[in-house]
């Protein structure tokens, strides 16, 4: 398929999926539609081992669109990058065809191994705002992220992922575009926050039991004292004895 021909889909594409894009004369203006040009010329240059100009190019694409897309990411037919702004996508990243991406979206890796490190995404998929796509993971065909999710595992076709890490939520039939909700998913951090409330709990009863028999101890400390400073010192009645008999310990002879 020719550039120009690329061209003509892109502007078509962006028509299609935009309802506030009312002209090509508006398309051209786009940010996404001038990330997907550049971006092609770069991967071009890329590919056939030309240094530094690919990076060059991916660079100035960066500062005039605000969208970073580097020279070795293979990026799908139709894909439609909605604003754009703080979009990344990474070396080994690879996007199907008919894919949407709104801003802040980030393919990227999860360290710094060599080799595949960026996401796989498969046709017709959804990355919602702010998404997070990490690692050498699969998004299945037709699936769906959520604004804001952190995705580090792998999604099946057809599902909707969300939260952070995401999990998968819903689950549709590609046949009949039927949606099930996945019940009784598994919440490591709800049962942890679960298990952290509990025990907050069995320590403060634990402290006011502690603070209850301390108080009763602190009680009886102070009963025994008022009762022990109120007694007679027997020592006092013995000398007071000895002293009204006349008689007088004697030391020595």
């Amino acid at each position: 398929m020719s550039f120009w021909s690329r061209v003509r889909e892109d502007i078509q594409t962006i028509l299609k999926n935009d309802p506030a894009a009312h002209s090509w004369a508006e398309v051209l203006l786009y940010p996404g539609f001038h990330a997907l040009q550049l971006h092609r010329i770069a991967h071009r240059l890329w590919r056939s081992d030309i240094p530094l100009l690919p990076r060059f190019i991916s660079q100035l694409n960066r500062w005039l669109t605000g969208i970073e897309i580097h020279p070795g990411a293979r990026l799908g037919r139709r894909l439609f990058i909605d604003h754009g702004m703080g979009v990344v996508i990474g070396e080994t990243a690879i996007v199907g065809d008919d894919v949407t991406m709104y801003q802040g979206v980030t393919l990227g890796g999860t360290g710094k191994e060599r080799g595949k490190r960026h996401p796989t995404l498969g046709n017709h998929v959804i990355v919602g705002v702010g998404a997070k796509v990490l690692g050498a993971i699969t998004v299945g065909d037709g699936a769906r992220i959520g604004g804001g999710a952190v995705v580090v595992k792998d999604v099946p076709p057809h599902s909707t992922a969300i939260g952070v890490p995401a999990r998968v939520v819903i689950t549709r039939d590609p046949a009949t575009g039927t949606s099930r909700r996945v019940e009784h998913l598994p919440d490591p951090e709800g049962a942890m926050l679960r298990s952290l409330h509990d025990t907050v709990l069995n320590l403060q009863q634990r402290i006011a039991e502690l603070e209850n028999a301390i108080g009763h101890q602190a009680y009886h400390i102070a009963a025994l004292t008022a009762a022990t400073s109120s007694a007679p010192d027997p020592f006092e009645c013995l000398d007071t004895a000895d002293a009204n008999d006349g008689w007088s310990p004697g030391w020595g002879i």
